[in-house]
């Protein structure tokens, strides 16, 4: 029985003196808004907050109390996003990538090692990739070594605090969206493929937000 992530993969990497940071996305299966990605760098003395979990299986309140503290305690934080618009141009895996990048350009410090959510290292990008992929800003992360564990936010205290601040980030920018962007009900469903979701885009017609290349009515 899973008792919670802990430190034991990143003490691996810190044995070896690495600064490692751990990854984690949320918003790549959305039918609106932006990709995002969380980066998050704890070191061994920090004071890390109670209750660091899978953020799936956290309620929005207990994800909106533990995601400030993990802003103050953790040794860096950041957010990386890729724009609906920038998936339409790139794709989702690429896009993935570039947030991911510049969740990593924006760390204060300069990390060694990584740790991904998944099965594989979302933050290299795609072998193959199309013209437009050419315009992608990516960077030099990719080539950093990584470890890449499914459901990495129940094994890593890294990657599940990447996940909070992320899913907190993405969902206020969603619920930002009500007011600009009426009827949709961003608020309830922040992006996600709901019967009323794809109702609304019948009703109404894709917003600018909303992922112009993908399947979004049935």
């Amino acid at each position: 029985m899973s008792t919670g992530p802990t430190f034991d993969i990143e003490s691996q990497w810190w044995d070896s003196g690495n600064v490692v940071v751990g990854l984690d996305e949320v918003g790549r299966g959305s039918l609106a808004g932006p990709i995002v990605v969380g980066a998050v760098v704890w070191q061994r003395d920090s004071l890390v907050p109670e209750g660091i979990r899978d953020s799936k299986k956290m309620s929005d309140m207990r994800r909106r109390q533990v995601a400030p503290i993990i802003w103050e305690r953790a040794a860096a934080a950041a957010i990386g996003q890729a724009s609906a618009e920038e998936i339409d141009l790139w794709g989702i895996r690429l896009a993935q990538a570039v947030a991911a990048q510049r969740a990593l350009d924006c760390l204060a410090f300069t990390p060694t090692a990584l740790i991904v959510d998944g099965p594989s290292n979302f933050v290299q990008p795609p072998s193959q990739m199309s013209l437009a992929g050419a315009t992608a800003p990516l960077g030099t992360w990719g080539h950093l070594p990584a470890t890449c564990i499914v459901k990495g936010d129940d094994a890593s205290l890294s990657v599940a605090a990447a996940a909070i601040i992320a899913k907190v980030w993405r969902d206020d920018y969603m619920h930002d969206l009500e007011s600009s962007l009426p009827g949709y009900g961003f608020a309830e469903h922040v992006g996600y493929g709901t019967a009323d979701h794809r109702a609304a885009i019948v009703a109404l017609g894709p917003s600018r937000e909303h992922r112009q290349t993908w399947h979004l009515v049935d």
